[in-house]
């Protein structure tokens, strides 16, 4: 059995095709910087084969798109046709109170993950236009099948997850915490025990998922009882675009001042804050660390932010778990940003960790990156939320 896994990020679509008889992958790739300038596609196959593009890339159904010619065109074709896909897997960020568990596409399931649309702005959309693109070229007859990012974090204590707003008004309209990321923060510590061939019962765990959106969360006998996003992902982190955590009264003060609707003020902050509102440039790490190094002083301030906060939600989470044993990043800022991780775990001294600076010099490898001697671990591990997503597409359809 072959599946095609699609993962849209606010700003990526990562894809897999996987062979699930042994769970190899067949090729994967990912589209970069959609709906952003200087869009960017890049691919490659079992056999070593791969394809960089940039191409522009302005919304998720043009991503699919060449996604599909990659895997049926060109050197990089790996299927002779659409039939050999036996179904599809797709992340979907928020099933909100709805869904807690991964579910075959319907069109209720749509309209229930449209409904949801509020509750993740920049992604539930997307997610709709990938579902709706494979439907498009596939056929409804191919099952498709969404796991939900929430489902990891509903374990999280009612202490935890709750705000503190009168109850009648939180049940009401389902005013909660979330999260988002679940899908690679379950996969992260899943791997992590793999690894050290241990049990997650007794263990204490730090992930930080980083990239254009990030979330940390406290993860204590395999099981998330915090994290970083609230209701929505806007909550949390200074991410890409999204302003993290705010005073509830700055956002009144803005309203009131700047005259907007609720809409428009959603918008500004889901899309115009973060590292691109506060550098004044761009929302992508790696560009503000290139204007960083070449001395411009907004984007030294908006990444600071960023280390600052990750360390401010490592401490917090130490505490809420009374005590760490491991620190995991992932994502395309924790996989690849070599200076974020060093100016985050540099900061941790108090843990008695120590950073082991060769080791750190790798982008997008496993590898522990602390010292023998560090009281806690500290390591990179690449996620794979589309072999998590493939493991459930798989399930789910065996099983109709």
């Amino acid at each position: 059995m072959k599946i095609l896994v699609i993962n849209c990020g606010s700003s990526s679509l990562k894809y897999q095709l996987i062979d699930m008889e042994n769970e190899h992958v067949i090729a994967k790739g990912l589209c970069e910087r959609i709906g952003i300038a200087g869009g960017h596609i890049e691919g490659k196959t079992f056999d070593g084969r791969q394809f960089s593009e940039e191409i522009d890339l302005p919304d998720h159904t043009v991503a699919f798109g060449r996604v599909k010619d990659a895997l049926l065109e060109g050197e990089c074709k790996v299927i002779d046709s659409l039939d050999e896909i036996a179904a599809i897997g797709h992340r979907v960020v928020q099933g909100g109170a709805v869904f807690d568990h991964s579910v075959v596409v319907t069109p209720e399931v749509i309209r229930e993950i449209d409904n949801l649309s509020a509750l993740a702005p920049l992604h539930n959309p997307a997610h709709i236009q990938g579902i709706n693109a494979c439907t498009e070229v596939f056929g409804e007859e191919k099952p498709q099948v969404v796991v939900f990012d929430n489902a990891f974090h509903s374990t999280m204590p009612k202490y935890a997850y709750s705000f503190a707003i009168p109850q009648d008004l939180a049940e009401k309209h389902q005013i909660r915490k979330y999260g988002a990321h679940g899908t690679s923060h379950k996969y992260l510590v899943e791997r992590y025990a793999e690894i050290k061939g241990i049990p997650l019962e007794g263990t204490k765990i730090i992930t930080c998922h980083l990239g254009n959106g990030s979330s940390v969360s406290a993860v204590k006998d395999g099981k998330c009882i915090d994290t970083s996003m609230g209701l929505t992902p806007l909550d949390g982190l200074v991410m890409g675009t999204r302003s993290g955590s705010i005073d509830a009264s700055a956002v009144t003060f803005l309203q009131e001042r700047e005259g907007w609707t609720p809409k428009e003020t959603s918008e500004f902050l889901n899309k115009k804050c973060g590292l691109l509102g506060v550098s004044g440039s761009s929302s992508d790490m790696r560009d503000n660390m290139t204007a960083r190094e070449e001395g411009d002083k907004n984007a030294e301030l908006a990444t600071d932010m960023l280390f600052y906060q990750i360390r401010k939600y490592i401490g917090s989470y130490v505490a809420a778990m009374n005590g760490v044993d491991a620190i995991l990043f992932s994502g395309g800022i924790g996989e690849n940003s070599v200076h974020t991780r060093d100016a985050v775990v540099r900061e941790l001294g108090w843990l008695n960790i120590r950073l082991d600076e060769e080791a750190n010099d790798v982008r997008g490898k496993e590898i522990r990156i602390s010292t023998d001697d560090s009281a806690v671990e500290v390591w990179v591990i690449p996620t794979n939320e589309e072999l998590a997503i493939a493991r459930d597409t798989k399930r789910l359809v065996e099983e109709q």
